[in-house]
């Protein structure tokens, strides 16, 4: 039988947790729960002047944010703790001395370095194929330092250590440590325990093709529930930087993701941030949420905007719901609902102006609406009013919205008449019709 899959995200807090490392932890993530694995947070932080509580706290946040929870780690315990390096020193020492056993290791000026096996190293990875390194040549490959004179010890060795103390079977991580894998393959063989499968995801770069930095927009995880986003959203847009089902989907929800996720489905080339995608994928998922789901979702914003919340708040959140791409865009979007004497969009009035009926077709509307018993039958009366003063449909229909909403587009039109009601909506109308200017 197999060992069971485990995988691990481990961040070196220095600050908010970028979106590449956010999509490392969502690739593990994903391969252990499609797999009734186990997804292990284990926390770098051995540098103390770089890695703060402040930063470690922004880096959990994000991932409970995204929805990624570890099963074990900081918070969560386990039975292969400490999960923070700056607690497992004893653990590096008891296998600093066993590595020494094998005869490996030599004292050169304080340090201790590990020699290298003279042969050529393959690396078989899941993502970029075999890669082979040659460490017959020792001046291209010089043997490794693995503990500093002061007695610290380097990230490659204790990054195997760790890996095999927490049992890790796979380990898919960026491409920029494919170099490094040659040296972890040896450390393993030293120890005589067998090392992970490896997996290598192509980097991610921006739209000109450079390398994603920490100031460049959508970089930093913490910054999307802010600017309106679903991390459900963030979650799919991030699986699909560099990896896609075979049937080429693109709207996913997190189950489908689970279901789906394999590193076979992995790009070998580039990553591409596309910062529209994003914006285009939290739109979908917006759209396919309840309207429960969306009131409460947005309802945060609006309170933040400054405007007052009334009852009905669900039924105008639902109006808008396929009309915005992101929560930020929900108060303005509902905001003509609680002003009285919304603002009138200047294009659209001048073309309600320029229809010599319009004036006659309001008063006629707001008339006809008055002696209506059934108010779900507003639009339908809207219609044959037009149909009755031998116009067609539309020339009533543009400026009613527009005296309802003051814009040319927005909800539909049956939605505003019902959330706004019969006497506001009349009196909207009739403001219209009478300030109306001449044509």
């Amino acid at each position: 039988m197999p060992p069971p899959i485990r995988t691990r995200f481990a961040p070196s807090p220095t600050g908010y947790l970028h979106v590449g490392g956010a999509r490392t932890a969502l690739f593990n993530w994903l391969f252990a729960r499609g797999r009734g694995g186990r997804f292990v947070l284990r926390v770098e932080d051995t540098d103390a002047t770089r890695n703060t509580p402040e930063a470690r706290a922004a880096v959990f946040e994000g991932l409970r944010w995204l929805g990624l929870e570890w099963d074990e780690g900081p918070e969560a315990g386990g039975e292969y703790g400490p999960y923070f390096q700056s607690q497992r020193a004893e653990i590096y020492e008891r296998w600093f001395l066993k590595l020494r056993e094998t005869g490996r290791l030599y004292e050169d000026g304080g340090a201790w370095r590990f020699r290298f096996e003279r042969k050529p190293v393959t690396v078989r990875d899941a993502i970029c194929g075999e890669i082979t390194i040659d460490y017959r040549d020792e001046s291209n490959t010089p043997d490794m330092v693995v503990r500093r004179s002061d007695g610290s010890f380097v990230f490659h060795f204790v990054n195997v250590v760790d890996d095999l103390e927490m049992r890790i079977s796979h380990v898919i991580r960026g491409e920029d440590h494919l170099m490094n894998t040659p040296k972890h393959l040896q450390l393993f063989e030293a120890l005589g325990v067998g090392a992970p499968e490896y997996a290598h995801m192509p980097l991610t770069l921006n739209r000109d093709g450079s390398k994603m930095s920490k100031r460049d927009k959508g970089a930093a995880i913490h910054e999307y529930p802010a600017k309106g986003f679903l991390s459900d959203a963030v979650v799919n847009f991030m699986a699909l930087l560099g990896w896609s089902p075979k049937d080429g989907s693109e709207v996913l929800s997190r189950d489908r993701l689970v279901e789906r996720f394999s590193i076979e489905g992995v790009n070998r080339s580039p990553a591409q941030f596309d910062w529209d995608k994003c914006v285009w994928l939290n739109q979908q998922h917006l759209a396919m949420l309840s309207p429960e789901e969306f009131a409460a979702a947005s309802r945060p914003f609006v309170e933040q905007a400054g405007l007052p919340m009334q009852e009905n708040y669900p039924a105008m959140a639902a109006s808008v719901q396929g009309k915005v791409a992101l929560l930020t865009e929900v108060p303005e979007a509902v905001r003509f609902y609680l002003d009285r004497n919304p603002e009138l969009d200047e294009a659209a009035l001048a073309k309600v102006a320029g229809n010599e009926k319009a004036r006659d077709l309001l008063e006629a509307a707001a008339s006809d609406l008055s002696r209506l018993d059934d108010w779900a039958r507003a639009r339908e009366v809207i219609q044959s009013t037009a149909v009755d003063h031998g116009a067609k449909p539309g020339q009533l229909m543009f400026p009613v919205r527009v005296a309802l909403s003051g814009r040319a587009a927005g909800p539909d039109l049956g939605a505003m008449l019902e959330v706004l009601g019969r006497d506001e909506s009349i009196r909207r109308i009739e403001s219209l019709a009478r300030n109306l200017p001449e044509p």
